[in-house]
């Protein structure tokens, strides 16, 4: 049987779905109406990618990026959550690391660049890096705040009943932070995806990234809408995957 927070969620994307193509048929009137050279019809960029994945362009240059989206969003998954969880257990830690997190979150990630490239040099390893500082932090500060949250009453509760610290992570407070860690997680992957387009145009010089520079310098917008639109189907199907996994573990909070 379906249960009742995987009806909403079908329910919902089949919502998204919709807006999607709404906002894609006003994108396609807009393009033929007003006839900007910035601005080419829906249509046109939706060949454009057609015309991209036909010639082996974007499946040659979409697995460098999905690469280093992978290593580095993963890095960035794994310390974001253990820091994150410590930070928001321990009042020492909260205080020892919170203005470096919140400092490093609030200032702009794409300034770091420069740093990077002159450690790594154009290597993976830069554009990988780029990704983390853009994409941990969120998650670091999303599932301190959720730890925090939790009802001290079910802490207390634990310790009561003779729980240790560790029982009390793994069955009090993980699963009563997971909506909010999910939160923390979805954002992350957004602030991922940019990092990795980013770091490739700055930096690395490769993948998708490389592409939209290229055809940006030959101000030739319809490839770079089309190359656009596949970074923005990655983010998609990337955000569709976390949404799954968030339906499936926090389906009792429905």
């Amino acid at each position: 049987s379906v249960t009742p927070g995987l009806q909403r969620f079908w329910r919902d994307s089949a919502l998204e779905v919709l807006a999607l193509l709404a906002g894609a048929a006003i994108w396609e009137a807009l393009g033929w109406s007003l006839r900007l050279q910035w601005l080419p019809p829906f249509s046109k960029v939706m060949i454009t990618l057609l015309q991209f994945v036909e010639s082996g362009a974007i499946l040659a240059n979409i697995g460098a990026s999905l690469q280093g989206l992978i290593i580095g969003f993963s890095f960035s998954l794994v310390m974001g959550l253990v820091v994150g969880a410590l930070m928001g257990r321990y009042r020492y830690v909260e205080k020892a690391l919170d203005v470096y997190v919140h400092a490093l979150f609030v200032c702009p990630s794409i300034v770091f660049a420069p740093i990077f490239f002159a450690i790594f040099g154009l290597s993976d390893s830069a554009r990988i890096a780029i990704i983390v500082v853009y994409s941990m932090f969120v998650i670091v500060i999303n599932t301190a705040t959720a730890i925090r949250t939790v009802d001290p009453s079910l802490v207390e509760m634990a310790r009561s009943f003779g729980c240790r610290e560790r029982q009390i992570f793994a069955r009090i407070l993980l699963p009563a932070s997971l909506p909010l860690v999910f939160a923390g997680i979805r954002l992350g992957m957004g602030r991922a995806v940019k990092g990795m387009i980013n770091g490739e145009m700055l930096i690395a010089c490769v993948g998708l990234g490389a592409l939209a520079q290229r055809y940006g310098a030959q101000f030739d917008a319809a490839k770079v809408f089309a190359i656009a639109m596949a970074v923005l189907i990655i983010g998609l199907v990337m955000n569709w995957l976390v949404q799954m996994l968030d339906h499936r573990y926090t389906s009792w909070v429905n």
